[in-house]
């Protein structure tokens, strides 16, 4: 979403009227009924949404487990700890114990970056709950502006094709990221530790943390995609493009 387009809506949702320079019958007129309305619903629903994605994603903290015998070391538990933006070439396995195994046991990692796309996902959600904040002050506040002025239900329109792609795209980037973080901490890690090869030293998959929730996000942002679209038809028909189009359709009716 890009500054130009935002910044119409932030000036008008927090700055007083005479400072924008427009008449006194644009000032603040509550109106909580929009919430009802379908455009108002919506927009609610995807304000929430915005945040479960952004928590659900953000907010996770997992950890792999193996258990290492080597040398005077019986089924120790090695844990590897990792969390967003998943990092995961920078987190390394504890030692087995203080001598490392007698000098065999060196730094052992997990493999993959996928920062990126987990960083796209949750920025989005941030973006588009600050976007939905400020949209609801001004359809709660200022709905007869909105509704006198073309040019908001237009930005609205606009912002709200590039969100629902937005979500498109970054649901599916992080779901294909989701799919090879579960690979990169799973029981298929343990043939490419090098330490584990050593003479005397024997390593098996122990556990590694439920990835539930980040499942979860990734529903939050089929959901999040799916509104949005939504959302688009319900801005549409508050534009005049819209009722052009209506007056298209109904004049060869008229001359008849």
């Amino acid at each position: 979403m890009s500054q130009g387009c935002c910044s119409s809506w932030l000036l008008l949702a927090l700055a007083p009227a005479g400072c924008l320079g427009l008449p006194m019958t644009v000032g603040l007129r509550m109106d909580f009924s929009m919430l009802l309305e379908p455009l108002g619903f919506i927009k609610v629903l995807e304000w929430v949404l915005a945040i479960f994605a952004f928590a659900t994603c953000g907010g996770f903290q997992g950890e792999t487990a193996l258990l290492v015998s080597c040398g005077g070391v019986v089924n120790k538990t090695v844990t590897a700890t990792f969390a967003y933006p998943f990092r995961l070439n920078t987190v390394a396995f504890s030692a087995p114990d203080p001598k490392g195994c007698g000098g065999t046991w060196t730094d052992a990692y997990l493999m993959g970056n996928f920062s990126s796309s987990a960083q796209f996902f949750v920025t989005l959600a941030a973006l588009v709950f600050l976007y939905c904040t400020a949209a609801l002050v001004v359809y709660i506040g200022y709905n007869h502006v909105y509704q006198e002025n073309n040019k908001f239900p237009l930005t609205d329109l606009a912002i709200s094709v590039l969100t629902a792609f937005l979500w498109l795209v970054s649901t599916f980037v992080w779901a294909k990221a989701l799919a090879d973080i579960k690979v990169s901490t799973g029981a298929s890690i343990v043939p490419g530790i090098e330490s584990c090869k050593a003479p005397g030293t024997t390593c098996h998959f122990l556990s590694v943390t439920s990835m539930g929730v980040l499942n979860v996000s990734v529903v939050f942002g089929l959901t999040n995609m799916i509104l949005w679209a939504g959302n688009v038809w319900l801005v549409y028909k508050e534009t005049n493009l819209h009722n052009q189009w209506n007056r298209i359709s109904e004049s060869p009716t008229e001359r008849v």
